[in-house]
């Protein structure tokens, strides 16, 4: 470790490794967690004085992991929304949202790494490289940790909808649940409830969503009784404008009475479910004890229930606890197996070996299956039959009809899901029509189901849902027909009852038919995923049409871990023009003028994209287009092996060029490129300036192309004089840029422009300067293309950068006239000679500086966006805080209150006033450190009403009171390190004042 360690991984990697390492023991935890104002601050703000992203990212990861396990719901959510913020604001580049998702997963893992140092350095390292934003690098992340690329328009159709939390048979908290599914690019989800929810756990539910930018939608699923059996109605309230008002619904008396109900039924299933315990322990547990050879106590039933909380007690719980508790003496046995291996005989060796791969394939879904099912051990009941007893709750003896009829009296919107699970079509037919229409979907597939072989009938349910969608009476009046004739070949003991039933539908086939003919029948398609399984694909899916192309070659190949389901969904791609707004009667005239011209409307209009879904056409088909965004664990067992095998055995450290330390893989890629570049001009050229120099030319152009775009888009002339012209250049991307125009030296300069060109075509800068700069152009662009898309590139930077050599060919003969009326001038001769030698280095130099130029101006664009997004997110946030200052203070002046230097306050008031200093300290960032900070600035002043402007103005007058701005940084508002912070606030504040009266109101209103 120590030898690899000088080439391998950098300084800033092992600083990373420590201030992870330092959060995460208990005292640093507990000093974050008193940081109450810190989620007021901006990820781009002036907290990066004191604190670097790694290191903010790192906290918010562990505070929210914490929350997690041990926090409230307000921690939960307060931790949510700041790794939200810190993880989004984090990353560069063209695909910020996946290489969010990719830094956030990173962390997540470095974090609950903490026994293999080697591992948390690799892993300190890929965050850093992947904060960089590289496309290459992001996706190989993405791969790495079995992410699915998402389009970075974030308009993908990836849902899910049958998802469990950890307040029912889930493993993970509603927060919990909510960034896993951020993390696996779900836009739409359905979180299933049994029998009731309480208030809390949806408010943290829909909360989570909201923030993560998730459609939510809660379903209740209650058991109804058919045919001496239960099915199972998926109750779906909607049409609620915000949380509050789902949470009023929640508390309004009828509800809260089915909900009373809804508790009786889980508290009579936990009933059973103990009884199912006691079972295992009678008759299961002996039999466990005597094949393994161990000693494994009676489970309590008491410990069972406190592992189960906050959910709701089910066999998948108990399967997961018994596994919990037989793991330990499991491997207790397997240390003594090995040693009794070692002394057997042959025929005793291969006895132990079988017993130890049973006690390794022994896991949480074998006890399941094992022992804790009716279909394995008679004594255990069937838990979809119906059982006549004492003590069965009111609302479980309700047929579907009759609960239906009790939900519309609620008066809400509502969706009502069928789920398939245990029906027949017969089944299906007849709920619906004695349903009357009230059913709206069909939970047409579920994922847990179709992989344990128990959807048998999923593609003639899926043929009925067609027919009525379609109000084809033919194709429905035969699907009845051949339903009857399956009823009657069939050996159901109520079949007589059944035949009677359908030919009376059949009789009122006009009846059916009219019930979805106006609203459609719809399809849902879920994983029922809780998290505990590790056999079955996690949450979500995905159709495929809406998916990037990397990540459908990514599906494609085998060993991808993804299943593409039979169901097809048809979905459109959409694409929306909208009008920019434009200041002056000119401008909006010519605005007017060319939106309408083809070709045209894409450059000059604001352009979005989405994706529309036809659910009522999903149906089952084979291929077809919905991926699962989860895998299958590649070894799901207990990992008890006599010899432990060579894949999962811990690796030894060894020398990765991945993780090479970043001094040195910049100096590799340099000499790579230099090396081709320099014996390209040292075997070619006699003269001792090409020669020996050629090279280091060549390497200058790119490098002050480089500079120059970095200088042009962080600043230019007008940059901010806080920051020198380096911190505007980027060195990773200067030592990428060198690597491959090293490369293409020998391409433009012996290949092209020599051998082709002059030896071949006799074409030279004398007889046609204007075509030897067109090839080598057109030569260098397909070049440039093809390693721009090599690095994964965009579409638009590829295209980009093709093009602005072509506009370089002007530039590039205007530059060989120049020259060479230059060496006119000097009287030197043979100028046609020195053109010709100089031509590739002259079209070199035209088309980097038409580089420079345009992609200076790109990232200035850039930049400014990104600067007003950041603006705009700070103005919200002050008008908001302002609105809460003005009810705080309805009767006074709040101008007066926020610029009374001397008079004190407390309460909410000073809390309030807290947070305005904050959002202040933000812009003053902003316009000192934060590039094209102050030009987005400017612009953005010219938007806002005269009433934002006075209360923007007054908000910033806040950094005239130094004082408390200075005690709040002594305090640890950013934490520790906070002396450059607060030193650049007592330098820069007035100044600051000073410039941004004059942009936001040159002529300052009295009260200021």
């Amino acid at each position: 470790m120590h030898k690899l360690s000088r080439i391998m991984f950098d300084k800033r990697d092992y600083g990373l490794l420590a201030i992870v390492n330092d959060v995460l023991n208990r005292k640093n935890r507990q000093e974050y967690n008193k940081r109450k104002f810190f989620p007021f601050f901006h990820p781009h703000g002036i907290k990066k004085m004191a604190e670097p992203k790694e290191l903010r990212i790192a906290y918010a990861v562990i505070h929210l992991l914490e929350s997690l396990e041990a926090g409230q719901q307000d921690e939960r959510i307060g931790a949510l929304r700041a790794l939200r913020d810190e993880v989004l604001n984090a990353s560069e580049g063209a695909m910020p949202r996946n290489t969010a998702r990719a830094l956030l997963q990173i962390m997540k893992e470095l974090v609950r790494t903490e026994e293999d140092e080697f591992r948390q350095l690799q892993l300190a390292h890929d965050f850093r490289i992947t904060a960089l934003g590289k496309p290459r690098i992001v996706r190989r992340q993405l791969r790495r940790h079995h992410l699915l690329e998402m389009p970075e328009a974030w308009n993908q159709l990836a849902f899910d909808d049958h998802v469990h939390d950890i307040n029912t048979k889930g493993r993970k908290s509603a927060t919990h649940l909510i960034m896993d599914a951020w993390l696996k690019g779900i836009r739409r989800l359905r979180v299933v409830y049994y029998n009731y929810i309480q208030a809390q756990f949806a408010a943290e539910l829909l909360e989570a969503a909201d923030i993560m930018g998730i459609e939510m939608r809660i379903g209740i699923e209650f058991a109804v009784r058919f045919r001496n059996r239960y099915a199972q109605l998926i109750w779906v309230p909607r049409g609620f404008i915000d949380t509050q008002s789902f949470l009023c619904f929640l508390a309004e008396a009828p509800v809260r009475a089915l909900m009373e109900e809804g508790y009786s039924i889980s508290e009579y299933r936990q009933k059973q479910i103990l009884e199912v315990l006691d079972i295992f322990n009678r008759t299961s547990l002996p039999v466990i004890n005597a094949t393994y050879g161990i000693h494994l106590e009676a489970v309590p039933p008491a410990d069972f229930l406190a592992f189960v909380r906050p959910g709701q007690a089910s066999l998948l719980h108990l399967a997961k606890f018994i596994h919990g508790r037989l793991l330990p003496a499991l491997q207790q046995r397997l240390s003594e197996l090995r040693l009794q291996h070692a002394a057997a005989s042959p025929e005793e060796q291969t006895h132990i070996e079988a017993l130890v791969a049973e006690m390794n394939g022994m896991d949480s879904e074998t006890i399941l299956d094992r022992f804790l099912s009716h279909l394995k051990n008679n004594a255990i009941p069937d838990t979809l039959e119906v059982h006549d007893e004492p003590g069965v709750p009111s609302l479980l003896t309700l047929p579907p009809h009759e609960l239906l009829q009790r939900l519309v009296r609620l008066h809400t919107g509502y969706r009502i899901t069928l789920t398939l699970t245990g029906l027949h079509p017969a089944d299906v037919l007849e709920i619906l029509y004695d349903c009357e229409g009230l059913i709206t979907r069909l939970e047409s597939f579920n994922l847990k189901d179709y992989a344990s072989g128990r959807s048998t009938f999923t593609s003639e349910i899926s043929r009925l849902q067609s027919a009525l969608n379609d109000g084809n009476v033919i194709t429905l009046k035969r699907l009845i027909r051949t339903t009857i004739d399956q009823v009657t070949a069939s050996t159901m003991p109520d079949k007589a009852d059944r035949i009677e039933k359908l030919t009376g539908i059949l009789n009122d086939i006009h009846t059916l038919r009219v019930m979805y003919k106006g609203t459609p029948l719809k399809s849902r398609i879920g994983s029922d995923s809780t998290g505990q399984s590790p056999r079955m694909h996690g949450m979500g899916l995905a159709v495929m049409d809406s998916l990037p192309r990397s990540a459908i070659r990514e599906i494609a190949q085998p060993g991808s871990g993804r299943m593409i389901i039979p169901f097809r969904m048809t979905a459109y791609y959409r694409v929306t023009h909208i009008p920019r707004k434009v200041h002056g009667f000119l401008f909006s005239r010519l605005y007017r003028w060319t939106s309408n011209i083809p070709g045209i409307r894409w450059l000059i209009q604001e352009r979005q994209s989405d994706w529309i879904a036809l659910e009522h056409t999903t149906c089952m088909e084979t291929p077809g287009n919905i991926v699962t965004l989860g895998g299958i664990h590649e070894d799901p067992g207990n990992q008890l092996y006599l010899n432990v095998p060579p894949d999962i055995a811990v690796k030894k450290p060894s020398f990765s060029l991945n993780y090479m330390n970043t001094l040195t893989r910049n100096i590799l890629k340099m000499t790579i490129g230099f090396i081709p570049a320099f014996l390209a001009f040292a075997l070619r050229y006699n003269w001792w300036v090409l020669r020996f120099g050629g090279a280091f030319i060549w390497f200058g152009i790119t490098g002050v192309r480089n500079i120059l775009q970095s200088i042009l888009g962080g600043g230019g002339l007008q940059r901010s004089p806080l920051l020198g012209w380096r911190d505007y250049v980027n060195w990773e991307r200067i030592s990428d840029s060198l690597l491959y125009t090293g490369l293409s030296v020998p391409l433009l300069d012996a290949l092209i422009k020599t051998l082709i060109l002059d030896r071949l075509m006799g074409i030279t800068t004398a007889t046609s300067p204007f075509l030897v700069y067109t090839v080598m152009a057109l030569s260098n662009g397909i070049y440039t293309s093809c390693h721009n898309a090599f690095r994964g590139f965009t579409k638009t930077v590829i295209i980009g950068n093709f093009f602005r050599n072509i506009v370089g060919i002007p530039v590039a003969i205007f530059f060989n006239a120049a020259i060479g009326g230059l060496l006119s001038i000097a009287g030197i001769t043979d100028i046609d000679e020195i053109l010709q030698q100089w031509a590739a280095v002259i079209s070199k130099a035209a088309s980097d500086f038409v580089a420079g130029v345009f992609e200076g101006a790109a990232d200035r664009y850039q930049n400014i966006h990104s600067r007003i997004r950041d603006y705009e997110d700070k103005l919200a946030k002050i008008l908001e805080t302002y609105a809460n200052l003005e009810m705080l203070f309805p009767e006074k002046n709040v101008m007066e209150v926020l610029g009374a230097m001397n008079q004190p306050l407390s309460g909410d008031a000073m809390e309030l006033q807290r947070i305005m200093m904050i959002h202040a300290l933000d812009l003053l960032y902003f316009w000192d450190y934060q590039p094209r900070g102050r030009t987005a600035m400017k612009m953005l002043a010219k938007t806002l009403s005269a009433e934002e402007r006075q209360i923007l103005l007054g908000v910033l007058q806040l950094l005239g009171k130094q004082r408390d701005i200075s005690m709040m940084f002594v305090d640890g508002i950013i934490g520790k390190n906070f002396s450059s912070g607060l030193a650049f606030y007592l330098n820069s504040s007035a100044q600051y004042l000073s410039e941004i009266r004059n942009v936001l109101w040159p002529e300052t209103p009295a009260n200021f």
